[in-house]
């Protein structure tokens, strides 16, 4: 059973929210918060497995969910963090991003009541995956295209490739979207690290970090920790 932890400030979108997750099997809640504050002391009280948070909450309405996923990482390794936000925001993203990858999700509110999306993404992120929501990622690549980049080594089928892996898919649900055979998501994934210089780390890490790049954190390089 995967214990989940919701905090939004607006009452009907909490209790919408905690309904889909309830609805979910496997998936069970077993706190609601309104506020950043109440969020910490919660995941420190239930050491929940998964914690589901507004981006923006009280008391200023700006960072507070980014701060808290940050924190909780950092305090709470174990427990994953989905972020939800009304807005297709890839700033959001990337300072999100900054406290690492590993076990963040990002996912917009308007497609949470998807519960195949939600149980994907649910899924990915309490394996250390780092699911993001694909108009978040289709916006990115929009912007991408008009600045140089080390993802400018990749061919359009490389693109696509790791656009899914940023999206949180494996490499079966990759080639099941793509139409094409397991070993050639494997043969193109290991092209993509190469091209990326990202050639001599467990390939979970090479993962982690490809998506970093794609995602154009400024202080990612083949070299650093």
């Amino acid at each position: 059973m995967t214990t989940v932890v919701v905090a939004e400030d607006n009452l009907l979108m909490r209790q919408g929210i905690v309904a889909v997750v309830d609805a979910l099997d496997g998936t069970e809640v077993v706190d609601q918060c309104a506020d950043k504050e109440q969020l910490l002391a919660s995941v420190a009280a239930h050491r929940p497995d998964l914690v589901i948070t507004d981006i923006r909450m009280p008391p200023t309405h700006t960072s507070e969910g980014v701060d808290a996923t940050i924190e909780i990482r950092r305090n709470h390794p174990d427990t994953a963090v989905i972020v939800l936000s009304h807005h297709n925001e890839p700033r959001d993203v990337l300072a999100l991003f900054d406290g690492g990858t590993v076990g963040v999700g990002y996912l917009l509110k308007e497609n949470i009541a998807n519960l195949d999306e939600l149980r994907r993404a649910i899924s990915t992120v309490c394996a250390g995956g780092s699911p993001i929501d694909p108009e978040v990622v289709a916006v990115m690549v929009q912007q991408r295209a008009a600045r140089p980049s080390p993802i400018d080594r990749l061919t359009s089928r490389e693109r696509e490739v790791l656009a899914l892996i940023a999206e949180g898919l494996n490499n079966t649900a990759i080639a099941t979207v793509l139409v094409i055979a397991e070993k050639s998501v494997h043969k193109h994934i290991n092209t993509i690290f190469s091209k990326l210089d990202l050639t001599e780390e467990p390939d979970t890490h090479r993962r982690v970090r490809a998506v970093r790049l794609w995602l154009a954190e400024p202080d990612v390089s083949p070299g650093s920790g």
